[in-house]
């Protein structure tokens, strides 16, 4: 039937969407699904070897934006891990604070990849947008105003294989949702209106992609999230960062794991992450 073939291929598509296809030109991860189109670029591709192992870690770092201390707290060890697509809200803020330093706001263009690339985390959007700010260059030149001390570029465009920790995300969510942001008294920090926009974009996440540090909210929330499957294990790298609400404190929270035996048992780990890392820092607060 048509209708079934076409939701099939749609859900299907949007579950893709946050692969990175550059990574076929770093030959670290091997290949994976090209941006939603759920078509296997080189063997293997969206399988699960039979061999593969779950080798699961996950950190977590949480941020109480109405505690006095204004430190956060963090579960597991904050090491490095690829970012996948949450790399996306670093790639639009780097390009929003160049665009301040030039003087100028977004292009037409400039919008219409940004709104793509956190809303529906579109691929070719991301990687356009890469090139633009510098590529690792770039990314890594704003974060140093923003306060990011840990996050590393990946080679050319491989924008998915970024590496970050924990904290460094929570520094990256701090200058989005507080007016002080994270960099220096002598660096400009994000205008209220780039962080809006900011914000706005992670309100409006598409269907199917709401999953992760949402689960800890029970109100409003404000996220990105990065989902990999590496070919060479068939493991899952699944991340989640953003804003949450719960009761009546705001919170900062990323989640970030890697070696899942599946994207779904990845999802359920990072939520259970989520929510318990929010429920001890309420208890604190």
């Amino acid at each position: 039937m048509p209708g079934r073939r076409h939701r099939r291929v749609g859900f299907r598509a949007a579950l893709l969407t946050g692969f990175v296809t550059t990574l076929i030109t770093a030959g670290a991860v091997g290949p994976v699904a090209a941006a939603g189109t759920g078509t296997p670029v080189g063997s293997g591709a969206g399988t699960t070897p039979a061999t593969a192992r779950s080798e699961a870690r996950v950190t977590t770092a949480v941020l109480d934006l109405d505690h006095p201390d204004g430190k956060p707290q963090v579960w597991g060890k904050d090491v490095p891990y690829d970012t996948a697509s949450i790399i996306k809200v670093d790639i639009l803020a780097t390009l929003l604070l160049q665009a301040q330093d030039a003087g100028r706001g977004l292009t037409r263009q400039e919008r219409t990849r940004a709104e793509a690339m956190i809303e529906h985390s579109d691929n070719d959007a991301a990687t356009a947008l890469w090139r633009q700010i510098g590529l690792a260059p770039g990314l890594e030149a704003v974060n140093k105003r923003l306060g990011l001390s840990s996050t590393v570029g990946g080679a050319g465009g491989t924008w998915g294989l970024t590496r970050t920790t924990a904290t460094d995300q929570i520094r990256l969510l701090r200058a989005v949702f507080t007016d002080g942001g994270t960099s220096s008294a002598s660096e400009p920090t994000l205008t209220t209106t780039s962080r809006n926009y900011i914000r706005t974009l992670m309100t409006r996440i598409a269907a199917g992609q709401s999953w992760g540090v949402s689960a800890a909210s029970d109100s409003g929330w404000a996220l990105k999230n990065g989902w990999l499957q590496r070919s060479t294990t068939g493991l899952w790298d699944i991340n989640s960062v953003g804003q949450v609400t719960s009761g009546t404190h705001h919170y900062l929270v990323a989640v970030l794991s890697d070696g899942n035996a599946s994207m779904p048992g990845g999802i359920a780990a990072v939520e259970r992450a989520a929510r318990a890392a929010v429920s001890s820092a309420r208890a604190a607060g």
